[in-house]
């Protein structure tokens, strides 16, 4: 419904209550229904699915058309990183929010500050979500609250044609409202607590929810040691958990993304069920470290497998655990990455260490010949030391080309002593061109930073503590924060504002008229920031 047709259709049922509805104004309801474009968070899954599945289409058209999140911990964070990008780019365009279960552990629990292995709680996951999309919305509302005083004023002043273009930028306002990838970690539990979880993230509004392989008890963040990997028949219950979730809502296009962390998962829990040679529990079974052993060696509680005649005893640690071959990572992420696709899953992550556009784009490409659209969601981790990683891919490839490398030490290349050499230049610049190269050549549709906001609050606030408590003082804040504010143009300098005050001030008129009492007058400090 446009802007003037519901202010039509409302002052119909104004008139229809003879009278006594005179005192509502049908153009302030049709602001307010604009400003609260989306009523609940499955409206939110619904519009965003659609979003991401015409993306994913794009992409598969032409690989220039990747889209990218940042990692958001709290609603404020992603409501000004959405302001920032149309300030910025005048669009939302292909640009996501993503939910981290890291942050989510280490921020946002109860427990307080937790490692990334599910021990936060898991109604912690689902309550960000639905504050990531109350500060969105929130951000429609101011923006579209700042129009409709800039109508009014154009009305008071006689300016028609000012008027009828904001008109028509109301008509035309793109929401802060974007798809969010959501981490349900590895379930939180069985297929049954994988579902009422999924349930819980898709009505507080995600289309897009990414489950990893690892066991739910023993999940570890994708970058420590110690992960343990799941057989793929209960890691593909999971994933129809999620499917079924999405279906039973009405999101009948959402988005499942499934991890595979078995690049550094050297260990599993369990064995898998295997019914016949080659079937998937065989296969799975057949990456164990396993010695072939003769009967009467069996030892008390050992367990054998039986391949091909032989018997064969999986190699078995103090932990009950059980330990895969040496090497056989790439073959089970891409084992575990065909599994998935040809089981409901809709894009794939694969967890590395290290960002290695080769490295993805050998598993990617073993994939493609069986799956030719499959695409990947990366993570351009923060837990890579991407100017150590560069420089010495760099490094690698001069010492391939046969070039003089005498100037650098392999082992050192983090040094400030390098930068500004063409070495670190060079480097610096395969950084710059990662997301789109990588995008091109390695298949990865959706590039996100897990923990960005997390590391840009720790830096800022200790650039602020530095100045502020030191020689600068007042100096330190003003200089290095609000005067940088103002001359960029950040939306929050005007902090009551982005609180929602102006927002308040208009309902107040709309309910009562010139007897409203509003905090936006004269004498409001927020009237400094406007020149």
């Amino acid at each position: 419904m446009t802007y003037q047709s519901s202010i039509a259709q409302t002052n119909t049922l104004i008139r229809s209550h003879n009278g006594t509805w005179d005192g509502i104004s049908a153009e302030s309801v049709a602001r307010m229904r604009l400003q609260n474009r989306f009523q609940t968070g499955l409206d939110i899954a619904r519009y965003t699915a659609a979003i991401m599945r015409k993306d994913m289409a794009a992409y598969d058209a032409d690989p220039a058309h990747y889209t990218q999140s940042l990692g958001c911990w709290h609603g404020f964070i992603g409501q000004q990183k959405m302001i920032s990008i149309k300030k910025h780019f005048g669009s939302t365009e292909r640009r996501y929010l993503y939910l981290s279960g890291w942050m989510i552990a280490a921020l946002r629990s109860e427990f307080g500050p937790l490692p990334d292995q599910s021990m936060h709680e898991k109604t912690s996951v689902p309550a960000l979500i639905a504050e990531l999309y109350t500060f969105l919305r929130q951000a429609d509302a101011r923006e579209l609250g700042m129009m409709f005083r800039d109508i009014d004023a154009a009305r008071a002043s006689g300016n028609a044609i000012e008027e009828q273009r904001l008109l028509n930028a109301v008509e035309n306002h793109q929401t802060h409202v974007v798809p969010i990838i959501a981490d349900i970690d590895a379930g939180f539990g069985n297929a049954e607590a994988t579902y009422l979880l999924a349930k819980k993230m898709i009505e507080a509004g995600a289309c897009a929810l990414q489950i990893e392989n690892q066991v739910s008890d023993e999940k570890q963040c994708g970058h420590q040691d110690g992960k343990v990997t799941v057989p793929h028949e209960d890691f593909l219950a999971k994933v129809r958990a999620c499917r079924y979730a999405f279906l039973e809502l009405g999101v009948d296009d959402g988005i499942i993304v499934t991890r595979t962390d078995s690049l550094g998962a050297g260990l599993t829990k369990q064995i898998a069920v295997s019914k016949e040679p080659g079937d998937l529990g065989d296969r799975y079974n057949g990456f164990l470290d396993c010695e072939e052993i003769d009967p009467s060696t069996a030892r008390n509680g050992d367990v054998i497998l039986n391949r091909d005649g032989k018997l064969l005893r999986p190699k078995r640690l103090p932990s009950n655990l059980f330990q895969f071959r040496a090497g056989s990572g790439e073959d089970r992420c891409v084992l575990d990455c065909i599994t998935s696709l040809q089981h409901g899953a809709d894009l794939l992550w694969i967890e590395t260490e290290k960002p290695h556009i080769e490295q993805i784009a050998g598993m990617v490409d073993r994939i493609r010949a069986v799956i030719p659209n499959a695409k990947l969601v990366y993570n351009n981790s923060p837990s890579f030391n991407w100017t150590l990683n560069f420089r010495q891919q760099v490094y690698d490839a001069w010492a391939t080309e046969g070039r003089d490398l005498s100037a650098y030490d392999w082992a050192k290349l983090m040094s400030v002593d390098y930068d500004g050499t063409a070495l670190a230049d060079e480097a610096d610049e395969r950084i710059r061109t990662f997301q789109r190269d990588a995008a091109a050549r390695a298949g990865i549709f959706h590039h996100l930073i897990t923990l960005p906001t997390y590391h840009t609050a720790a830096l800022s606030t200790d650039n602020l503590a530095r100045e502020y408590f030191g020689e600068a003082g007042m100096l330190g804040y003003v200089k290095g924060v609000q005067r940088k504010e103002i001359r960029e143009g950040i939306a929050c300098v005007k902090h009551q504002n982005m609180s929602g005050s102006d927002i308040g001030d208009d309902h107040k008129e709309y309910f009562a008229g010139e007897a409203a009492l509003k905090a936006g007058g004269a004498h409001n400090t927020m009237n400094q920031f406007a020149a």
